[in-house]
């Protein structure tokens, strides 16, 4: 006797979901700070994976990915903006922080908006695409 109708969970699909994610978020990293060293690193990887075919609804992960990145250093410099100061018993200080801000909401835009694409898509390939005629 079947269970209740779910739709049915692919690990898989997750699993290049999480990949793809790293990719996006390697990519943002690379693109953000160490352009020449990271960049073709990711650029080979993402040629291997669309050669082989990868290329599917996961890599929606490239959006969260990015968003994440996004999301680290809005808490980075989640102290700002401006110049904050500091004092130890040993030294002191100051640093500037950018706003965090529009990081944030640009971390959550991307991060949200590629979980969602994600869901959407493994939701909508898991139903029948067509009846069969009753008659």
């Amino acid at each position: 006797m079947p269970g209740p109708s779910t739709i049915p969970t692919r690990p898989q699909s997750w699993s290049w979901f999480l990949l793809w994610a790293a990719l996006g978020a390697a990519a943002t990293f690379g693109t953000l700070s160490l352009q020449l060293l990271v960049a073709p690193l990711v650029l080979l990887v993402v040629a291997v994976l669309v050669a082989r075919g990868a290329v599917s609804r996961a890599a929606f992960g490239l959006l969260t990915g990015a968003g994440l990145v996004c999301l680290v250093v809005a808490w980075v410099q989640r102290r700002g903006p401006g110049v904050v100061s500091w004092r130890t018993a040993t030294a002191s200080g100051a640093d500037e922080y950018l706003d965090p801000r529009p990081w944030l909401v640009a971390g959550a835009v991307l991060a949200a908006a590629g979980i969602g694409a994600f869901a959407w898509r493994r939701r909508s390939s898991a139903q029948p695409r067509g009846r069969p005629d009753d008659g």
